[in-house]
């Protein structure tokens, strides 16, 4: 048997840890570890057109499926193109292995043609960044890596030069048994009945769930039915904990809708589960605050906390629903349900009275009719900007359902790739990208990779000329907008000149068939859907002041506009509450 080259031994170890891709676009000091995946069976190289859209597909893999996901750019400006998306990465907590390849080993500090220090320049957005500059290191500097990655959830980045890539493997080298899966971890028993002393003083409890209650909805459900919790989300938390969910109060923050401000203001006991939201002045500052978190280093850095608990939400829950009193009075719930369901009917008629006719096409009814028409299953990722708005107002989660953005780093044109690490996990599964023209446009070139692999993607442009989030800061902040208009062709037929299923909807009669007709086709599809550009109603109290970069900080309910099927819900909700 051939004795084996460090390229062919990265590999072998990449796949040994679950990676069954690697995305990327091929280079000279890639060369060796390229041409190593193509003669493994168990690994595909996966070309893209811009290394941004490579890291962030390997992120939306790794959220989708859990495993480790790859990428990998060549050395200088092939790798500092993946920085962006491994920054997305690193915040949305995915495991992913970065391929920094490098300049020859013996030009490293000399200026070279292509010279960065990749080790030095990822190490803010990722847990693990380290140069291989010698065969020596291998296999066990990998193996670190790949256990950072997983361990840690987030971004490990190996730079690794061209020539040492080619070089001989050292021989007898040790390869330690990966850690490929995360254990659980249980609060101590301390934690647990101090946790358990402040429910049960507590009169009224509001429970705030993140990403992290990701697999604990039944632990949720039942905690909340034990002591009558109305129970709010982050937009993170949306997928995991809003369906089959009759506690539902709705989101806070930002794009928040319904009660779930006036739920975490008015209780005694304020739980935080599993979220690390980001706008702490929509959290209150005169409540009993408890966090529950699986990472230490985010408890109480957005709210002072009477309880810090560092455990896994699900474990947490599991350990309370045995110990805590069951509560008997529910008129704190019952308060929040009713306001909850006011709240939303006060908003949902705004877009909800001649949509059908309304030209150019509400972004909202749009929303709306994708959440009806898309599969049960479906896979939604979803532009930053005004995107966020009718996804968190208008999708519908249901368990099966995945909604993935850029939700935490906030960068514009991830859902565009994260739609190709989606739809490469599973050609059967639904897959729609919620795109904005401004983020579709700025990496389009990616439309490409659709074609190429014949990936089913079917990508729904809301197309209103604009940088529609942007406009609306500026709105807010008492400026004229400036630089935000797009002159933008027609979508679509781009779209079919790269020989894609491409349609161009301008009336709303036209929306409920082209969507139908994009989603029955068996390739790539655009939509492209020319949306009202001055949709969106502002509450006249929000001021100037208010406005700190993305977050307004000081409203409850920032952005006027309907809330789809979510007043269903609510409406459901309610049979359950008595009359006053």
């Amino acid at each position: 048997m051939a004795k084996q080259n460090v390229a062919e031994q990265f590999v072998d170890i990449l796949v040994r840890a679950g990676v069954r891709r690697m995305y990327g676009v091929v280079g000279d000091s890639l060369n060796p570890v390229v041409d190593a995946i193509r003669r493994t069976d168990d690994i595909d190289w996966i070309q893209v057109r811009h290394e941004e859209t490579a890291a962030f597909a390997a992120g939306a893999e790794a959220q989708i499926t859990g495993r480790l996901a790859a990428c990998a750019g060549s050395c200088g400006p092939g790798n500092l193109h993946l920085i962006n998306g491994l920054y997305d990465a690193q915040r949305s907590m995915a495991p992913v292995l970065a391929l920094a390849s490098h300049i020859p080993s013996g030009e490293i500090g000399l200026g070279y043609f292509q010279e960065t220090h990749p080790d030095q320049l990822f190490r803010e957005c990722s847990h693990y960044s380290e140069l291989i500059s010698n065969p020596a290191q291998m296999p066990r500097l990998l193996q670190t890596a790949v256990q950072h990655a997983i361990g840690r959830s987030g971004v490990s980045v190996v730079a690794l030069p061209g020539d040492i890539a080619s070089l001989p493997a050292p021989e007898k080298a040790v390869e330690h048994a990966l850690v490929t899966a995360r254990p659980t971890v249980r609060p101590g028993d301390g934690e647990i009945e101090k946790l358990v002393r402040l429910v049960d003083e507590a009169d009224k409890v509001t429970l705030f769930c993140g990403s992290g209650t990701a697999g604990a909805h039944a632990e949720v459900m039942e905690f909340a039915g034990r002591v009558k919790a109305p129970v709010g989300h982050a937009l993170r938390g949306k997928e995991w904990i809003q369906y089959e969910n009759p506690y539902d109060v709705g989101m806070s923050g930002l794009l928040g809708y319904g009660a779930a401000y006036e739920a975490t203001h008015e209780c005694d006991l304020l739980i935080l589960l599993g979220t690390d939201f980001p706008y702490n002045a929509f959290l209150p500052d005169d409540v009993k605050i408890v966090q529950v978190d699986i990472r230490p280093e985010h408890l109480g850095r957005r709210s002072q906390l009477e309880l810090a608990v560092w455990g896994d939400v699900q474990e947490t829950l599991r350990a309370l629903n045995t110990r805590v009193k069951a509560k008997t009075d529910r008129r704190f719930l019952d308060r929040m349900l009713r306001k909850h369901a006011d709240a939303l009917e006060g908003v949902v008629k705004a877009y909800t009275r001649k949509v059908e006719k309304h030209t150019p096409i509400h972004p909202e009814y749009v929303a709306s009719v994708l959440d009806e028409l898309a599969d049960e299953d479906a896979v939604f990722t979803v532009d930053t900007g005004m995107c966020n708005v009718w996804a968190a107002r208008y999708l519908s989660p249901n368990g099966k359902r995945r909604i993935i953005g850029s939700f935490s780093h906030g960068s514009m044109a991830n859902a565009l790739p994260q739609a190709i690490g989606a739809q490469f996990t599973d050609r059967n599964r639904q897959v729609v990208s919620m795109s904005g023209d401004g983020g579709f446009s700025m990496l389009m070139g990616d439309f490409l990779t659709l074609v190429q692999y014949d990936l089913p993607v079917k990508v729904v442009l809301f197309n209103n000329s604009s940088l529609g989030m942007v406009e609306l800061e500026m709105l807010v902040s008492g400026l004229p907008s400036y630089g935000t208009t797009n002159k933008n062709p027609d979508f679509a037929a781009i779209a079919r000149a790269a020989g894609a299923y491409g349609v161009r909807v301008e009336k709303p009669k036209q929306l409920t068939g082209a969507l139908k007709d994009a989603f029955r086709h068996r390739g790539p599809a655009l939509v492209d859907v020319v949306t009202d550009p001055n949709a969106l109603s502002i509450p006249p109290r929000i001021s100037a002041e208010m406005v700190t970069g993305f977050a307004l900080s000081a409203s409850k309910i920032v952005l006027d506009g309907g809330v789809g099927r979510m007043i269903q819900m609510a409406r459901s909700n309610l049979r359950n509450v008595p009359l006053p």
